[in-house]
C-alpha cells in the first residue's frame, strides 16, 4: 500500500478493510473467531478491542501456513468442529458464499475445500492445479511455470479445513519456495500426498476473491462495494438518483421512498426516513433525517438530528448534538452547534448560533449570533417561544429572551428581555441634513483634486 498505516485498517464504506471480512464472518457465528495479527498488530488489535475475537500475533510473521502455525492452540482444541480460514483483505467477500463453500465441503467429504475463483487475467495469485481426483495442487504465481500461469482459475485464499489431517500436514510443512516462507497452499499437495481427497468450489462472483493489495485495489473494491450497497437500498424502496455519484456506508439506514440525489455522502449511524430528500452535495456524519424533511445543496450535517418535515439549507452546517425540530428551518449560511431550533422556528439566512435553545415558533432575522464564548467558557442563550430575532442582532451569552418578545434589528442585547418586551440595543441614529452636499463641495473645490462623476 506504500502507506504508514496497516492495510486492513484502510477504510472502504466508512470502515476498516477488515471489518468487512469479520462482519461477514461473524455472520456465521463461528466459535472462536481468531484474528491472526502481524504487522501493525497493536493498531489493528486496538481497533477490534471489546468485540469479542481471539488475538493471535505472528512474529515475525513468515507466510500463511505460519500464520495457520501461529494459531493452532485456538482451532486445534475443536477436532470436531470445520476450519474456516479466511484472508483479512477480500472485502467483497459475502457470508452467502461462505455458505456455499461450507455446504460444498461437507458434501465432498474432503479434508480441505478451497474457494476458488475464475479471472481474465490471473495476475499474482496462485493458480489452481487440477486432476481428475480434484485439487492436485496450488502455486502461487511467483513460483509458477510459464504454462501454469495461463491457468484462469485463482486460489481466493479461503479454505474449509477438517481439524485433524491439517494438524498431521502442518507438522510435514516446510519452505518450498525461494521467499523462505510457510504456504497454507502447500497443505494441499501435502494432503493429497497423504491421500486426503481436497475438494474447490469456484464462487459465483470473481470479484469476491479479490484481495486488496494497491490503492488502485482498495478504489476498485471501494467502488464495486458501493455499487453492491446501492443496488441493494434501491431494491428496498429507496431512491438514488445517479447511484454511481453517492456514497452510502455500511452502517448507514435509509428507507424505502426516502430520495438521495447526486453526489451525497451518507456516512456513519447517519439514518435517513422515508419521503426524506437528501443532497445534492450534502455530507451528512452520523446524522439522523426525519420523515419528510429536507436537506439541500452543500450542506454538512455532523451528529445532529433534523425533525420530520424540517428543512436545511442550502449551504448549511449543523454542527454536533444539535437538533432542528419538526418543521423548522435552517436556510442557507446558516450555524449550529450545540443547538435546538424547536417546531416551526426559523433561521433562514446568514445566523450563528451555538448553545441555544430556540423555543417553537421563534423568527431568527438574517446575521443573527449568539456570543457564547467569552474567551475562556460558554454559555447559554434561551429564545422562547414565538420571539422575533431581528436581523443583525447580537445576543452576548448567558442570555435569555422571554416569550414573544421582539428584539430590534442591529442590536446587542446583553440583558434578559422579559416576556412580550420591545428591546433594543443600539445607538440612537444622528441625521445631518445636507452633510453629504457639502462633503462633495468641499472635495470638489480642494487645490489639484478633480471630480468623477
Amino acid at each position: 500500500m506504500k502507506s504508514a498505516r496497516a492495510k486492513v485498517l484502510h477504510e472502504v464504506l466508512g470502515v476498516p478493510l477488515l471489518e468487512h471480512v469479520v462482519r461477514t464472518v461473524e455472520s456465521l457465528q463461528p466459535e472462536p473467531l481468531t484474528l491472526v495479527v502481524g504487522h501493525q498488530a497493536d493498531a489493528v488489535e486496538a481497533a477490534f478491542a471489546g468485540r469479542g475475537l481471539a488475538f493471535v500475533r505472528q512474529d515475525p510473521p513468515l507466510g500463511t501456513g505460519h500464520a495457520l502455525l501461529a494459531a493452532r492452540a485456538k482451532w486445534a482444541e475443536h477436532p470436531e468442529r470445520t476450519l474456516l480460514v479466511v484472508n483479512g483483505d477480500v472485502p467483497l467477500l459475502r457470508r452467502e458464499t461462505l455458505v456455499t463453500l461450507l455446504d460444498a465441503h461437507r458434501r465432498a467429504g474432503a479434508a480441505a475445500t478451497l474457494l476458488t475463483a475464475v479471472l481474465e487475467d490471473g495476475e499474482a495469485y496462485g493458480r489452481i492445479l487440477r486432476d481428475e481426483h480434484g485439487v492436485r495442487a496450488v502455486v502461487e504465481a511467483r513460483d509458477a511455470s510459464a504454462e501454469e500461469l495461463k491457468v484462469r482459475e485463482i486460489n481466493a485464499g479461503i479454505y474449509a479445513f477438517e481439524v485433524q489431517p491439517v494438524l498431521e500436514a502442518l507438522g510435514a510443512l516446510r519452505p518450498q519456495n525461494a521467499q523462505g516462507e510457510l504456504y497454507l497452499t502447500d497443505l494441499v499437495r501435502l494432503l493429497r500426498d497423504a491421500g486426503r481427497p481436497v475438494a474447490a468450489v469456484a464462487a459465483a462472483d470473481a470479484a469476491e476473491a479479490l484481495g486488496v493489495n494497491t490503492a488502485a485495489e482498495l478504489a476498485e473494491a471501494a467502488r464495486l462495494l458501493r455499487r453492491r450497497r446501492n443496488q441493494a437500498l434501491m431494491a428496498a424502496g429507496a431512491t438514488l438518483q445517479d447511484p454511481e455519484t453517492i456514497h452510502i456506508g455500511l452502517d448507514v439506514t435509509v428507507d424505502a421512498d426516502a430520495t438521495i440525489l447526486p453526489f451525497t455522502i451518507l456516512e456513519g449511524k447517519t439514518s435517513v426516513a422515508a419521503g426524506a430528500r437528501v443532497g445534492p452535495f450534502a455530507r451528512l456524519q452520523d446524522a439522523r433525517v426525519g420523515p419528510g424533511a429536507v436537506v439541500l445543496d452543500h450542506c454538512l450535517l455532523r451528529e445532529c438530528v433534523v425533525g420530520p418535515g424540517a428543512s436545511v439549507g442550502p449551504f448549511a452546517h449543523i454542527r454536533p448534538e444539535s437538533t432542528v425540530g419538526p418543521r423548522a428551518k435552517v436556510g442557507n449560511f446558516v450555524e449550529l452547534k450545540k443547538t435546538t431550533l424547536g417546531e416551526g422556528a426559523k433561521a433562514p439566512h446568514l445566523s450563528y448560533l451555538g448553545d441555544a435553545t430556540v423555543g417553537p415558533a421563534v423568527n431568527i432575522g438574517a446575521g443573527t449570533i449568539t456570543c457564547n464564548y467569552d474567551g475562556t467558557s460558554k454559555h447559554p442563550t434561551r429564545i422562547e417561544a414565538g420571539a422575533f430575532i431581528g436581523s443583525d442582532t447580537t445576543l452576548v451569552a448567558p442570555i435569555t429572551v422571554g416569550e414573544g418578545a421582539y428584539i430590534g434589528a442591529g442590536s446587542a442585547i446583553t440583558e434578559d428581555v422579559p416576556a412580550g418586551a420591545l428591546a433594543l440595543g443600539r445607538a440612537r441614529q444622528v441625521v445631518k441634513e445636507g452633510w453629504a452636499l457639502e462633503r462633495k463641495k468641499a472635495a470638489g473645490a480642494a487645490p489639484g483634486r478633480g471630480h468623477k462623476g
